[in-house]
């Protein structure tokens, strides 16, 4: 038994000075040594450091379904809880009364191997693995569980993914796609097609984020969480004078039978896609289109990565690929520079000619 760690029960206790040299003792709350251990490593680091310690908190032995419920109240304001929601569910389905303290790096790679082998793709799983992790963070900072089964969750890794999908469609494709929009839905497709706006940033769109003097739409909400100004062309502007402008800021798409904003176009979409003849096509995709016809234009990737709001060029680079004539210019400065060497050498042997 290491020195300042004993037993009461089964439970794993802990004692050492602090900082006045009195000799405290301290539950670690575990039955486990090496919990023991890292709490005493932990405290004397403290009492080096001249920290006024607190006793560490007794936890309770919360079941992954008490944390989910938290998580869930938690996460209902966010933007993103559609789609969290659902991966919670899936995962109270699978760990519901498992105790917090069993969750276990080997225990989340088996479920990583068991959602592969149901047919899932690796970004739906890192998802998954994603959602669990924060909810883990979450649970530390909500005393439901010891850091320790946080550092276990924290080391497993994300499957490397191959699905990034680029689907986009051609200029008579997207016209012809227009054409057969409802006639609610054909704004909101054009302005994907030329913003590249993602659909959540387009249906919660308001006209008080639209300077239609200055041909700007400016997004302070964003996925990124980082603001960014997106151009207006003529062929939006001509789209968006046709709309009804709301004097009090209003969203800029919504139902007029309950004057709220549309909530998904699916249906209506899946139409147009249907009439089009267009087949595996997601909304999202519009977004790829608009980067796509961008690149295959001739426009920088920098300037397609601010307008896309992507945090990292990576996820920009996939678009890469559409503009080949950036290597041919490149290559042909090697032309450039080896006719300047032999128009130099054809004038030299001219000048030696003459001076014979």
């Amino acid at each position: 038994m290491t020195k300042g760690i004993y037993k009461r029960g089964k439970i794993y206790w802990i004692r050492y000075a602090g900082l006045d040299g009195k000799i405290i003792y301290e539950s670690s709350h575990s039955d486990k040594f090496r919990d023991a251990e890292s709490l005493l490593i932990k405290q004397k680091q403290g009492v080096r450091e001249g920290k006024v310690l607190e006793p560490a908190k007794k936890i309770l032995n919360h079941a992954f379904k008490e944390l989910a419920d938290e998580y869930r109240k938690w996460s209902s304001s966010q933007r993103s809880y559609k789609s969290k929601k659902y991966f919670i569910d899936q995962l109270v389905e699978r760990f519901g009364n498992l105790p917090l303290r069993h969750f276990s790096t080997r225990l989340l790679e088996q479920y990583q191997t068991e959602r592969i082998e149901k047919g899932n793709k690796p970004a739906t799983i890192n998802r998954h693995t994603a959602c669990i992790k924060h909810m883990f963070t979450k649970a530390v900072q909500w005393d439901m569980v010891e850091e320790f089964a946080l550092k276990k969750v924290r080391q497993v890794k994300q499957l490397e993914e191959r699905n990034r999908r680029l689907r986009y469609l051609l200029e008579d494709e997207s016209k012809n796609l227009i054409d057969k929009c409802d006639q609610h839905l054909k704004p909101i497709v054009v302005m994907a097609l030329n913003t590249g706006m993602r659909k959540s940033e387009i249906l919660t769109l308001r006209w008080e984020n639209i300077d239609l003097a200055n041909k700007l739409i400016l997004l302070a909400d964003t996925k990124n969480n980082e603001p960014r100004q997106i151009p207006i062309n003529m062929t939006l502007k001509t789209q968006l004078d046709k709309l009804p402008q709301r004097i009090d800021g209003g969203y800029v798409f919504y139902d007029p039978r309950s004057d709220k904003p549309y909530q998904d176009i699916k249906k209506s979409f899946a139409k147009a896609l249907r009439n089009a003849g267009i087949k595996n096509f997601h909304f999202h995709d519009l977004r790829h289109t608009f980067a796509s016809h961008l690149v295959m234009k001739g426009v920088d990737i920098m300037t397609v990565r601010e307008l896309l709001g992507h945090k990292t060029l990576s996820m920009t680079l996939r678009y890469s690929h559409l503009a080949p004539s950036h290597k041919t210019r490149a290559v042909n400065v090697l032309d450039d520079a080896s006719n300047t060497r032999m128009n130099y050498t054809k004038s030299i042997q001219s000048e030696e000619v003459c001076g014979e």
